[in-house]
């Protein structure tokens, strides 16, 4: 959430944010009611005063008889400030952060800018087979069970599957430790306050699954928990940066997304996926290098997997709210003949923590909202579309990438036939 004051002092650039990023909020709206609010304040204040004056000034009937109109009138402004701080936290809830100056304007992910590519894109010798064929084939993925015990877009991990899908876990989790990342496994139940706090909700409020319990959801991703560990916690600067690596069960509805990628493991509404989240001093410069340390763990990631990619500077349309600046990194994918999203890395700044009241002591005693950060270290089963279709061989088998056969066993995934 950006603070009015923020928003005051920048009014031009917040409108344009809105506008950029595809949203509406009413700027003009929100002022009109922080002044009210503040005009609220201060008669509340005057009301008080005038109070404290007939307290001091002893028992008399006038006294008495003032002393209740002046309480009558306090409880209208006080009502009356609270309907308005209501009405005013609505209305800022729905502005979403403003990009960085070097942030494309567009209006989505055409105007997405590359930045790099890195590794070669296969070059088959054979007609290259999908991963839904192949993991068919392999006996690996059992999608039509899927969907007749989970429904649409469910599926089974099975026999080598599973097996390689614990292997990458385990992998990008001992990786980013031995980094000094602090691992979690993060709930998947969440509180609705961690949803708003992380600026999921309102927007994405559509996306995520409410449970029957009261106050009670299930999470996207473990950026959700992990962002709001602290909240409403002061930290100590020298405690900053906080690095977290935390895996969890993820669960999206995916309501935008009908009649794309409907087949296979790309898109469904139930994956997993590690995340990494970081707690950082609110400076800009030092959040630009903690933004590039998070891309280069997941360039490393694809790049021990052997996979080829590119990266992308997301424009203000495709970017999200709470985001001052967001990469994607995308993976390439043979049967799409093209990239697919694999990793997602922003700087949040102080959006999320203002939400989630997470702040910081300095060591001269000054009191700061904390920066954060987020990307994704692995997400799976997307990344098994990657690894199946880019490793696959003549015979339709798979080799495993070298890095991940000491976790798996084996160092190639063939038919039952041949094996």
């Amino acid at each position: 959430m950006l603070s009015i004051d923020f928003i005051r002092e920048n009014k031009q650039k917040v409108v344009e944010a809105i506008k950029n990023k595809n949203r509406v909020a009413d700027v003009d709206e929100i002022l009109r009611l922080d002044d009210e609010r503040k005009e609220h304040i201060q008669k509340s204040q005057t009301i008080r005063e005038e109070r404290n004056r007939l307290a001091k000034a002893g028992f008399t009937p006038e006294n008495v008889e003032r002393g209740k109109k002046l309480k009558d009138e306090l409880k209208e402004i006080e009502d009356k400030l609270l309907i308005t701080e209501t009405e005013l936290n609505k209305l800022l809830s729905f502005v979403p952060n403003v990009p960085l100056n070097e942030v494309p304007v567009g209006k989505d992910d055409t105007n997405n800018v590359e930045i790099r590519k890195n590794g070669d894109v296969p070059q088959f010798s054979f007609t290259p087979k999908s991963h839904i064929e192949l993991a068919t084939a392999l006996d690996i993925v059992d999608l039509e069970r899927g969907v007749k015990v989970s429904g649409y877009r469910g599926y089974f991990l099975k026999n080598e599957g599973a097996l390689l899908n614990m292997a990458l876990m385990m992998y990008v989790m001992q990786k980013l430790v031995k980094k000094g990342y602090t691992p979690f496994i993060a709930p998947a139940i969440v509180k609705g306050f961690t949803l708003f706090g992380t600026g999921q909700f309102p927007w994405g409020e559509p996306e995520v699954y409410k449970l029957n319990d009261d106050d009670a959801y299930l999470a996207g991703t473990a950026e959700v928990a992990i962002t709001s560990y602290h909240a409403n916690e002061v930290l100590k600067e020298s405690e900053l940066p906080k690095k977290f690596v935390a895996f969890s069960p993820c669960y999206r509805k995916e309501i935008g997304s009908y009649g794309k990628d409907t087949k296979g493991l790309y898109r469904v509404h139930e994956f997993w996926k590690i995340e990494q989240v970081i707690l950082g001093e609110n400076d800009l410069p030092k959040a630009r290098q903690i933004h590039e340390e998070l891309q280069r763990n997941c360039e490393e990631i694809l790049q021990d997997l052997k996979l080829p990619y590119h990266v992308l500077l997301m424009c203000t349309g495709d970017m999200g709210e709470p985001q001052m600046i967001k990469y994607d990194t995308e993976t390439w994918m043979p049967s799409r003949n093209g990239y697919g999203e694999t990793m997602s890395n922003s700087i949040m700044g102080d959006f999320q923590t203002r939400r989630l009241n997470i702040r910081y002591k300095t060591t001269s005693g000054e009191m700061k909202y904390c920066y954060s950060f987020n990307n994704t270290a692995l997400a799976s089963p997307r990344i098994l579309v990657a690894i199946l279709e880019n490793y696959q061989q003549v015979d339709g088998s798979v080799k495993v990438p070298e890095v991940l056969i000491p976790l798996t066993g084996f160092d190639t995934i063939k038919t039952k036939s041949s094996k």
